[in-house]
């Protein structure tokens, strides 16, 4: 694999791509970022910010990945698309910015751990102190257009996420996958689940938090784990 100070050209003869990422990620990930795919990733994001508002601003993009390195990640929480409100996403799944209202499913994930761990609800959604833990907050899609959403699905972020939950699994052990809803359980195919533990349940949005979301018990049985395994739990209070 190319070092992450390599210039070889990639398939189309531009230059490599050279995100601001964590070094430790820029090095597991260096082969996806020099591949066509994302090369034509790179391209779309350029033409939608020409005609659109894009989410969420560019120096928050990997912000899941800044905040929480590759050999840092104990806890690994995965979404679908960042949230396309004025000033929410700022690239944590179910985060959003302080000041900005709380969504409804972060709502009711806030609802879960207060029955479960005793947790105070906040003023503020914002779950920096989560990734800064080891929480890999890593949404499947890592931009979207303004006010719609999915926009930026299927354009090359879910190989770039799925590689990254890959790499995880094969180079790591002992971590935690949390997975709500069909489509974070989905990603189960791409974790080892002898090395690995992963606990599901159904999506915490208003629509399926009630068949079995709550009562989950997902935040104490993630601690248990990482006690049992000799690793710091999870201090989920904000």
């Amino acid at each position: 694999m190319p070092t992450a100070n390599s210039q070889q050209p990639i398939a189309n003869g531009q230059q490599p791509i050279n995100p601001q990422i964590d070094s430790s990620w820029r090095s597991v990930l260096w082969d996806q970022f020099q591949a066509p795919y994302f090369a034509e990733l790179k391209a779309f994001l350029v033409e939608e910010k020409k005609h659109y508002q894009v989410f969420p601003p560019g120096p928050k993009i990997f912000n899941a990945f800044n905040s929480t390195p590759f050999d840092k990640v104990k806890v690994v929480i995965i979404g679908q698309d960042p949230y396309h409100g004025e000033g929410q996403a700022h690239g944590l799944c179910f985060s959003v910015q302080d000041g900005v209202p709380i969504p409804k499913s972060l709502q009711n994930i806030f609802k879960e751990l207060s029955t479960d761990v005793g947790f105070q609800i906040p003023a503020s959604g914002n779950l920096q102190s989560w990734a800064n833990q080891g929480v890999l907050l890593l949404n499947a899609t890592l931009t979207v257009r303004a006010h719609q959403a999915g926009s930026h699905q299927r354009h090359g972020w879910e190989t770039f996420t799925d590689c990254a939950i890959q790499r995880l699994s094969e180079q790591r052990e002992g971590l935690v996958f949390l997975l709500w809803g069909n489509y974070a359980i989905e990603k189960q195919r791409l974790i080892d689940t002898t090395k690995h533990y992963v606990l599901t349940a159904p999506h915490p949005s208003p629509l399926s938090a009630s068949r079995g979301f709550f009562g989950c018990r997902h935040f104490s049985k993630t601690n248990e784990i990482l006690v049992s395994l000799g690793k710091e739990p999870v201090n989920w209070q904000l």
